[in-house]
């Protein structure tokens, strides 16, 4: 037989075998596709179906009762108790913030040493200055003499530009004390000198009297008198 001849009788047979096993191959597909069809929602029910009617009703919620455990009593202990420790630790946590700020912000030590200044008074003789640091600032402490008291209570006061009596500025009459820093642009005047016997700013030329007041000069108020007490006899704490 020839070539020719077995090509003819092989594309003669072919057609009729494609169309033979074509239905088998589609009868097999449509088996498969309903097979999983069939299965794959089987085992399924919406937790939202209720009844017969195939109706879903979301506002049914599904039942979760198997997942509960039996001893709700002991979670709501646990519960309580976890609530109860971290509001404890958040407590001292917020305590212990406060109380590192307040340390943070308090005076250091060397700073509360310079805010009380204890000084003896029995090493200051009668008519003397003596000039003491309080704060960063010079403090003028007087030890007055009688015509030196007499001349500042005799004063008359009422017309000064800063009106102020001498009992005012003073706990003792014989005793002064006054911060040393000019009220003009904060100099520091110089003692027992100026018109008035007392402290003369050669800066802008303030002058003050035997009290630390004001008398004459660009200087608008008297000389400040610190907060200072006397807790004893000879004794001056400043501060």
């Amino acid at each position: 037989m020839s070539v020719s001849r077995i090509s003819t009788a092989v594309a003669r047979s072919s057609p009729r075998s494609l169309r033979a096993a074509a239905p088998l191959a589609v009868s097999t597909q449509q088996q498969r596709s309903m097979a999983d069809a069939s299965t794959s929602h089987a085992g399924f029910t919406s937790p939202f179906h209720r009844g017969t009617g195939n109706a879903r009703d979301t506002t049914v919620m599904p039942n979760w009762g198997k997942y509960k455990t039996g001893k709700e009593t002991s979670n709501k202990v646990f519960q309580y108790f976890m609530v109860g420790t971290m509001g404890g630790l958040s407590a001292l946590g917020a305590k212990n913030t406060v109380q590192d700020f307040l340390v943070n912000m308090s005076a250091s030590a060397d700073v509360l040493a310079q805010a009380k200044v204890e000084v003896d008074l029995a090493t200051i003789p009668e008519g003397k200055n003596v000039i003491i640091k309080w704060r960063g600032k010079p403090v003028f402490i007087r030890h007055r003499t009688a015509d030196e008291i007499k001349e500042a209570e005799d004063t008359k006061w009422e017309s000064l530009r800063d009106p102020q009596p001498d009992t005012e500025r003073v706990q003792k009459p014989e005793w002064l004390i006054m911060v040393g820093v000019c009220t003009h642009l904060g100099c520091v005047p110089i003692g027992e000198a100026g018109d008035f016997g007392g402290w003369f700013c050669p800066c802008h030329g303030s002058h003050y009297d035997i009290s630390g007041r004001i008398r004459k000069g660009p200087a608008p108020l008297n000389l400040e008198i610190p907060a200072y007490d006397f807790p004893e006899e000879g004794a001056l704490v400043i501060g």
